[in-house]
């Protein structure tokens, strides 16, 4: 099989759980009494009308991108980052603290001083949960769960506490605004962020391909055996891609809080930890492929909006589509069932194997 034709069968999967995901959500709006095409019109338009309705997609598609390469760099090692979420919320509201509390840096400067803030945090939530794994075999689904709400409860009451907004008359707990020299600008109405996640993607695909590490990264991915065989330090590694992992997201809420927020206020971002494993399934585990899908998704919640606009259906129908898209897009056996093309050349998912290899 050519390059070009295995690209299109690995593509075979996610294009057809968009499809069927999009042809179920359009048979219930149908159903609810309204016009399915004008619905789906009007979410297109809200995503990609015009530029003010793109630049809204990148914003939305921003933190998706680099939840998703957390989980994809995870899922290659064999390992569930499912504590990405939390290490999103520490690398938002860390960032969040430098941008408001440090000053007389120079604008470049004090942005750098942030986002690398925003990923040492982040890392170093992750590689609790791997040292945890590495070193009690604690599984880092179980981990990552209960480090999610520790995250959660402890950013609840920082923001509450020591980074509340005091000026705030409302009293409501969130940080102040951060200063202009930390917040990043747009580009010709293009979300800056957005081209970091571009970069850090590519970076990231890079370094799985071309280095050593990437490669030791890959060959865990395909058993642990295997590779404490190839002479490679399981618990080491373990700790290392967690917190590697674990930057990436840290990065993502960084770049929420100083591009799009400018503050972090609990609740805005809940979800959006989640969400990254849709992302990197999406993606078929491609640091590249995460990119399209994470537009997709954030196109489907930049034009919510204006599809509830046009044909008065509640937004909560884009959620239900997103779930089906993560149902069917993760049930490859279901897929083969609906295309039956499949089922000999498609390679399913499988976590022992490293979520993808290639």
């Amino acid at each position: 099989m050519t390059r070009l034709a295995s690209i299109l069968q690995s593509l075979m999967i996610p294009v057809l759980a968009v499809l069927l995901s999009f042809i179920i959500g359009g048979g219930l709006i149908y159903l609810s009494g309204a016009d399915p095409f004008l619905a789906l019109n009007g979410l297109f338009m809200g995503a990609f009308g015009d530029l003010d309705a793109f630049s809204r997609t990148l914003e939305k598609a921003t933190p998706l991108v680099f939840n998703g390469l957390a989980l994809t760099l995870a899922f290659k090692a064999g390992l569930f980052n499912i504590g990405v979420q939390g290490q999103f919320l520490f690398g938002a509201i860390i960032s969040a603290a430098v941008g408001c509390y440090v000053s007389g840096l120079p604008v470049p400067v004090h942005m750098a001083v942030a986002v690398f803030s925003g990923i040492v945090a982040g890392a170093v939530y992750g590689m609790i949960q791997g040292a945890l794994k590495a070193y009690r075999g604690a599984h880092e689904v179980i981990t990552g769960i209960m480090l999610n709400y520790v995250a959660i409860n402890i950013t609840d009451y920082w923001t509450k506490g020591p980074f509340m907004d005091t000026a705030n008359s409302n009293s409501i707990p969130r940080t102040p605004l951060i200063l202009e020299s930390c917040q990043i600008p747009d580009i010709w109405g293009i979300p800056s962020g957005f081209l970091i996640a571009v970069l850090v993607s590519v970076v990231l695909w890079l370094f799985l391909k071309k280095t050593v590490t990437g490669f030791e990264i890959k060959t865990m991915g395909q058993g642990i055996h295997a590779a404490r065989y190839a002479g490679i330090k399981i618990n080491g590694m373990m700790i290392f891609i967690m917190g590697l992992s674990g930057g990436l997201a840290g990065i993502g809420g960084a770049v929420e809080t100083m591009g799009v927020t400018h503050r972090f206020q609990p609740g805005f971002n809940l979800g959006l930890g989640f969400e990254g494993i849709t992302i990197a399934l999406l993606s078929r585990i491609h640091p590249v492929g995460v990119l399209p899908a994470a537009l997709l998704l954030g196109g489907m919640k930049a034009g919510a909006g204006m599809m509830q606009f046009s044909s008065d259906i509640p937004t909560e129908i884009i959620d239900m589509m997103m779930a089906m898209i993560l149902l069917f897009v993760a049930a490859d056996k279901l897929m083969t069932r609906v295309l039956p093309v499949l089922k000999k050349k498609e390679k399913g998912l499988a976590l022992s194997a490293g979520w993808g290899s290639k």
